[in-house]
């Protein structure tokens, strides 16, 4: 993928996000940026982490073929900075 098509990804997914926390759905996006800044992550690394979370989540409605899994998504969230979990 060519740096361009990146980072209009990228732009989209943080904006997904943005779009997340104006609209308090679910709480723990906003909740999880927060609680990130609060520890020291600097805010270019919690958007990047933040946006891995989104993009993975994504990328397995995909693959899986199903529907949006608010569960799954907040706990991962709430795995940062330590994501992806390790089982």
């Amino acid at each position: 993928m060519d740096r361009r098509k990146v980072k209009r990804v990228r732009a989209e997914l943080r904006q997904i996000l943005q779009n997340q926390m104006d609209a308090g759905e679910p709480p723990e996006t906003k909740q999880t940026f927060e609680r990130l800044r609060a520890a020291g992550v600097p805010e270019d690394e919690v958007w990047r982490l933040m946006s891995g979370v989104l993009a993975g989540e994504l990328a397995t409605m995909m693959r899986e073929e199903r529907l949006y899994d608010r569960e799954r998504y907040v706990r991962a969230l709430g795995s940062l900075p330590n994501w992806p979990p390790s089982d």
